[in-house]
């Protein structure tokens, strides 16, 4: 038996928020960042003074540009693997704060104790069960879309260094909830 755990482990590959963005829909991306124009000033400016930094460019290069070109500018700079540590911190607070709804119902539907806003008390769980976590899927996207529930679980399944086995499975093989 353990053997073959051992064996799905090696098969399983844990999504990297870089790789999200390559592969998720752009509309998910453009939503995402115009809210953060919207809601949260400050850290739409500081994500596009950081990422031109990044790439070597003055900020002004960047916020000259129409609010759909500077939206496209971040979400192609976020495709790179040297921008991902910065792109999984702007999905969390995209879900931290503008998805608060999403993550309560979350956690409550897999028993995560939380402060009524969905950011967890304690540590996460080892494992997630998986007839609650299927369970938990079908409320998301019933609630959220399949699109949406699928870049939530993509960001959720970071939170630990390989990510959940249950969950990891559930992302390659249910095609409601794939990236791609």
């Amino acid at each position: 038996m353990a053997h073959s755990l051992h064996s799905i482990n090696s098969i399983l590959t844990i999504v990297k928020a870089y790789e999200i963005y390559q592969n998720i829909d752009p509309t998910l991306i453009q939503d995402m960042f115009q809210w953060m124009r919207d809601e949260e000033r400050d850290l739409y400016k500081t994500t596009v003074a950081t990422l031109a930094q990044d790439r070597k460019l003055r900020p002004v290069f960047v916020t000259k540009k129409s609010v759909p070109e500077q939206i496209a500018w971040l979400h192609k700079t976020l495709k790179l693997k040297s921008c991902d540590m910065i792109g999984e911190h702007l999905f969390q607070v995209y879900f931290m704060k503008g998805q608060e709804k999403m993550l309560v119902s979350f956690c409550d539907s897999m028993g995560i104790e939380h402060d009524g806003k969905g950011s967890v008390d304690g540590e996460l769980p080892e494992t997630l069960d998986a007839d609650k976590l299927k369970a938990a899927v079908d409320k998301l996207i019933e609630e959220n879309g399949e699109k949406l529930t699928a870049l939530y679980l993509s960001v959720f399944n970071l939170q630990t260094e390989s990510g959940w086995d249950s969950l990891t499975e559930l992302l390659e093989k249910d095609e409601r909830i794939a990236i791609a």
